[in-house]
């Protein structure tokens, strides 16, 4: 019997790189996107391979519909007929007040963070749509908590475009339920990583009820479960990862 395959979106490092391993210990074969750095993204392609999974690393901008359409067409090739998308890819702009924001760098956050995801999401329904020949299939796509709290000050732009992608979620899984695609969204609060952690903004420990920042395989545990068959009445809902934040 075949092995499902996941494609996971910034999955080269962070939130991204737990999702793609864990996915290969529970049998996926893995594709995974980057934008600038292969070396990462195939070190991550190279452990999924090592774990006996088949692995892909592809370069591709999520700000670009070319890009996006032509990894899509690179899993086909390289690995079959999709099972699960994660949209995980994202961009987090420079802290600023949004009087202060500049334009580009605001249309570039909507444009990875919303409209790629969108687009990605496309793809996906037209390789796992009973009503298009396929198998049926799960979406999870990548939140935060800022949606809740708003982030003034230094990133409402962010929590805006993943503010979206909440009524995103909520509708597109109505949508396809009948096609046997179910789509969901984990919202995470403070998780290290290399661009944020305990050393980095120690300050924000104070602002987590859990007293600690989150770890990646946390989320991924998160994305893995609502991806799996035990998530199999679960759609258009959201799972905080978040500390109670």
């Amino acid at each position: 019997m075949a092995a499902p395959i996941m494609l996971v979106t910034g999955g080269s490092r962070g939130i991204g790189a737990a999702i793609a391993r864990m996915a290969a210990d529970r049998g996926y074969d893995v594709a995974l996107s980057y934008v600038s750095k292969p070396d990462e993204a195939e070190a991550v392609a190279q452990e999924i391979r090592a774990k006996g999974r088949r692995a892909l690393a592809i370069r591709a901008d999520m700000g670009s519909e070319a890009d996006i359409v032509r990894m899509f067409g690179e899993v086909d090739a390289g690995l079959g007929r999709l099972s699960c998308l994660v949209n995980n890819a994202g961009v987090l702009p420079a802290p600023s007040r949004l009087a202060d924001a500049d334009w580009a760098n605001l249309r570039k956050v909507m444009e990875i963070n919303l409209l790629g995801a969108q687009i990605a999401c496309l793809e996906a329904i037209r390789r796992m749509s009973t009503k298009q020949g396929g198998a049926g299939g799960s979406i999870v796509l990548m939140g935060s908590r800022a949606t809740f709290y708003g982030a003034p000050g230094s990133a409402i732009v962010y929590a805006t475009s993943k503010a979206g992608l909440d009524a995103f979620t909520y509708g597109l899984g109505k949508e396809v339920a009948a096609e046997g695609i179910r789509v969901n969204i984990v919202s995470p609060g403070p998780i290290s990583t290399d661009m944020n952690n305990e050393q980095t903004a120690p300050q924000r420990i104070h602002e987590i009820p859990m007293g600690r920042y989150g770890k990646a395989e946390e989320v991924a545990s998160a994305v893995l479960f609502l991806a799996s068959g035990d998530a199999s009445f679960v759609s258009s809902a959201s799972l905080m990862v978040s500390g109670a934040r």
